[in-house]
């Protein structure tokens, strides 16, 4: 682990996979839980977890630099469940990819219990992690200028839902009619880094 000054009082800490992220950011949120760790914000990315409003940094970065990584603690709290349409205008694309058929890609994703590794892009859009490295997509070549939001898509290792229309390059093999980000919602997130997630097949009428 490294541990690089960020401002007076925080700390980015970069890990060698995204795999130690997600553990390392488990382990900080026990620590700050119990009371052993006193930070303002712990925010996880691919390989890097930040911690701001630390009181002392140089001590927090010499005793975390010292251990070891933890193993990540196994998978508690409710699962969420989001319906999806494999109706994706990249579903082909993928399957071709993986070396299956359209409605195995559907199954193979729906059969996957994921995990939000961390946030970004956009309010509400999280970066989840679960389907084994042989699932890995290559983004589009040619980015589309608006894909529509609920739409489910794959890139490199990660799924995620598009919260809103926005440009992207990820490839869509679904839509979901669940809302991502939501500012009369508390917390306006529906998925939150650690958050666990199921995508339920629906069909067009909208049932599982």
């Amino acid at each position: 682990m490294r541990a690089l000054p960020v401002g007076r009082d925080a700390l980015l800490l970069e890990v060698a996979s995204g795999a130690e992220a997600q553990a390392l950011h488990a382990d900080l949120l026990r620590r700050r839980a119990e009371g052993s760790l006193t930070v303002r914000e712990i925010v996880p990315a691919a390989r890097t977890v930040l911690l701001d409003g630390l009181a002392d940094p140089a001590r927090w970065a010499a005793e975390l630099t010292r251990a070891a990584v933890p193993p990540a603690p196994p998978r508690t709290g409710e699962v969420i469940e989001l319906p999806v349409r494999y109706d994706g205008p990249d579903l082909a694309d993928v399957a071709a990819h993986w070396g299956v058929r359209a409605r195995e890609v559907a199954r193979i994703h729906a059969a996957t219990e994921f995990r939000v590794a961390f946030c970004g892009f956009a309010p509400g859009f999280g970066y989840l992690t679960g389907l084994p490295s042989r699932c890995d997509v290559p983004r589009r070549a040619t980015p589309r200028t608006a894909v529509p939001a609920g739409s489910v898509a794959l890139a490199g290792p990660y799924t995620g839902v598009y919260p809103r229309s926005s440009p992207g390059g990820w490839q869509l093999i679904g839509t979901t009619s669940a809302v991502l980000w939501d500012h009369a919602r508390v917390p306006a997130a529906l998925l939150t880094p650690g958050t666990r997630v199921r995508f339920v097949p629906v069909d067009r009428a909208g049932a599982a």
